[in-house]
């Protein structure tokens, strides 16, 4: 089994067994647990429990088979991060996993994207798996009905709290400190939101941009959108064909862009970028201060690089929309050698595994392309 496709097609079985041939699985066999939260022992133990587990949900048989297979895949990958970050507190002498899930969404990322799984379905799996902790500590948040609604527009809620079902039934602990009930809570939650299967209602898109800004008080205030004008970012890896599309797609739009600012400035990629960033802020404020629309064209693999000039576009009111280029990375490393100023491919293998998917918790519209 090479594809997606073949998962897709493949039985239940056949796909844990083709999970324990990978390198990845061979460190978590190696990665002992806390024996008060899993008294089975290992990683993988524990992951074929909870692969089992999925199987025997009671609404499994129900769900589509693109469904199954993605929630037995956050099964195989939600704990593959334990490997790189397991630790002994120094202090209490217990074993713990700081940011598992975290390192754990970005193996899946990189383990679905060689098996050719489409963008979207990779993403949520993606999303599962870095979220798949989150439901047994919803009382523990600040806002319970805020945290289910935030991870509504990330991940399907129904599926989340499926695995968290699964999960939880897939160790043996000492004791039991993870109660069903909690669980349950964060489905009728979400149900009386109406976000257990699909995105909250937000009043419009603005709504949404405000709240996962934290800058919207209430969910029932609606704010008006009236923009002074709509900025394009465009996010890739160098090579990923973003000049291409912005000259397809949007011709008439003009165009900040930090390669074109260098080449101007005579400076190098590898230099301090500093009067880089001053200069196109600059032209880019020129443009918002004109409500004129424009598009935004660098890098922007990472939420916190594209965080910071969205800031600078919310500032004057626009629009703003994330359009994110993924072509293969054969495509990207082919098409990077063509470019007057290449970049060299280990800097761009390093770089993509940092990318991080642009999600609609960002901005008011997000275009996920491959080219």
């Amino acid at each position: 089994m090479r594809t997606w496709a073949d998962m897709l097609g493949a039985a239940d079985a056949d796909i844990l067994r083709w999970a324990g041939s990978q390198a990845w699985a061979g460190p978590m066999r190696a990665c002992m647990q806390d024996a008060e939260w899993h008294a089975e022992g290992d990683v993988w133990t524990h992951t074929g429990m909870v692969f089992d587990q999925v199987t025997r949900l009671d609404s499994y048989a129900t769900l589509a088979r693109d469904e199954q297979v993605m929630l037995l895949f956050v099964a195989l990958l939600h704990d593959a991060g334990k490997p790189a970050t397991t630790i002994i507190d120094p202090e209490t002498g217990r074993t713990r996993s700081p940011k598992h899930s975290l390192v754990g969404a970005m193996l899946a990322r990189e383990v679905l994207r060689e098996l050719k799984c489409d963008l979207p379905t990779r993403e949520h799996i993606v999303n599962l798996v870095r979220y798949h902790g989150r439901p047994p500590y919803l009382l523990e948040s600040r806002d319970p009905e805020r945290e289910v609604i935030r991870l509504s527009w990330l991940l399907s809620n129904k599926l989340l709290y499926l695995f968290a079902l699964a999960d939880t039934r897939g160790r043996t602990s000492k004791e039991m400190s993870r109660p069903e009930d909690t669980l349950h809570l964060w489905r009728d939650t979400a149900t009386e939101h109406g976000c257990f299967t699909s995105g909250y209602a937000f009043a419009n898109d603005q709504a949404r941009f405000l709240f996962y800004r934290d800058e919207l008080t209430s969910l029932h205030y609606t704010p008006h959108e009236d923009y002074r004008c709509t900025v394009t970012l465009m996010s890739g890896l160098p090579g990923a064909g973003k000049d291409t599309w912005l000259a397809h797609e949007r011709p008439d739009l003009p165009v900040v862009s930090l390669d074109a600012v260098r080449e101007e400035l005579d400076v190098d990629a590898t230099d301090n970028q500093g009067t880089v960033i001053q200069t196109a802020r600059e032209q880019c404020r020129e443009h918002l201060r004109a409500r004129r629309d424009f598009a935004f064209n660098a890098t922007n693999i990472t939420a916190q690089l594209r965080k910071r000039w969205i800031d600078l576009f919310a500032d004057y009111g626009a629009r703003v929309e994330i359009v994110y280029l993924e072509p293969p990375l054969s495509t990207v490393l082919k098409q990077n050698k063509e470019r007057d100023a290449s970049v060299p491919e280990s800097v761009i293998r390093r770089l993509a595994e940092k990318v991080e998917v642009p999600t609609l918790a960002e901005a008011h519209a997000v275009v996920l392309t491959v080219p």
